[in-house]
């Protein structure tokens, strides 16, 4: 079966625009569910260290 792909599901058989998303309280970004955040997607408010650390400093 060569040249055929098959697609790839992500996220619990999801397929990546199919995830979950949220955004960002302080770069007003998207982002999507990480196999990372799996167990903790409801707790999760930051895209990133980088804003965690600028929402505790009072920047946005």
């Amino acid at each position: 079966m060569a040249g055929t792909r098959k697609e790839r599901n992500f996220g619990g058989g999801r397929r990546p625009s199919e995830r979950p998303s949220k955004v960002c309280p302080v770069c007003g970004l998207p982002f999507t569910w990480r196999k990372k955040w799996e167990r903790d997607w409801d707790n999760v408010v930051y895209c990133s260290d980088r804003c965690r650390a600028a929402a505790k400093k009072g920047g946005a």
